[in-house]
C-alpha cells in the first residue's frame, strides 16, 4: 500500500507557471484509497486550481482524467491520444506513478502535486523495481520524472558527482547515471534552466519503520 499527502497549493501552482493547457491526471488506486489522488481530488484540486487562475486573469486551462493505475504501462496507453493536446501534466499518483508517466511521454513536463510519505508492502512473491523511497518531498517536477533518489547511487540532489562515465553510474558500468539521464531529459523538454537550481538536502529523519493513518480513516 502507498500512501501520500497533497503537496502545498502554492507549489503546485507555481509548478505550473508558463503552461497554458494542462491536464491533471488522477490515479485510481492507492492514492485513491488514502483519499489524495483519486477522481474527488482531481475535482477538487482542478477547481481550486481553476479558481485561482481566474483571480490573477490567467487564462489557462486545467482539464482531469483518472486511471486505474498510473504505475502500469498498460492503463497509461488510455492517455496516449490525450496528452498530445496539452503542454504540462500534472499528476496526483505516487512517486512510481510519476516516474512512468514522464517515461511514457518524455517530451511534455510533468509535475507531482503528491509527496509519497509511506509505502506498505503486500506479502506475496513478485518481481519488484524500486523507483520511489517515499522521502515525503518529491522533486520529480524539477529532475525531468527521474528520481535522484533511487536512481543514483548516492542519492545526490545536486548532481551528476565526478564519478559519471560516458552515461553511465562509476559503480558499474550498467548502471545509467540518473543525472545524465535527468540531463537528457530536461533538454528535450528545453528546461535544463533548472538544472542549475540548488535543491536543499533532504532530511532523512523519516526513514524508520512506520505506521500511518490516514486522516480520513483516523476515528473521532
Amino acid at each position: 500500500m502507498i500512501v501520500g499527502k497533497r503537496k502545498p497549493f502554492d507549489e503546485i501552482k507555481d509548478s505550473l507557471k508558463g503552461y497554458k493547457k494542462i491536464l491533471n491526471v488522477g490515479c485510481g488506486t492507492c492514492v485513491a484509497v488514502c483519499l489524495v489522488g483519486g477522481e474527488k481530488e482531481v475535482e477538487v484540486i482542478n477547481a481550486e486550481l481553476d479558481m485561482a487562475f481566474r483571480l490573477n486573469n490567467e487564462d489557462i486551462a486545467v482539464d482531469g482524467i483518472t486511471i486505474e493505475r498510473q504505475c502500469d504501462r498498460e492503463y497509461l496507453e488510455l492517455l496516449d491520444d490525450k496528452v498530445k493536446n496539452y503542454d504540462a501534466l500534472l499528476t496526483m499518483a505516487c512517486g512510481a506513478g510519476v516516474q512512468f508517466l514522464a517515461e511514457r511521454f518524455p517530451e511534455i513536463p510533468v509535475f507531482p502535486a503528491v509527496d509519497t510519505t509511506f509505502i506498505g508492502v503486500n506479502q506475496g512473491v513478485g518481481w519488484y523495481e524500486e523507483r520511489c523511497r517515499s522521502c515525503s518531498s518529491c522533486v520529480l517536477g524539477m529532475t525531468g520524472g527521474i528520481c535522484p533518489v533511487t536512481m543514483c547511487a548516492k542519492g545526490l540532489y545536486n548532481g551528476p558527482c565526478g564519478g559519471t562515465n560516458k552515461g553511465s553510474c562509476e559503480i558499474d558500468k550498467d548502471q545509467p547515471c540518473a543525472w545524465h539521464m535527468i540531463y537528457e531529459r530536461l533538454a528535450k523538454q528545453g528546461r535544463l534552466d533548472i538544472i542549475k537550481e540548488f535543491k536543499p538536502a533532504q532530511n532523512w529523519e523519516n526513514q524508520i519503520p512506520r505506521t500511518v493513518i490516514q486522516p480520513g480513516y483516523t476515528k473521532s
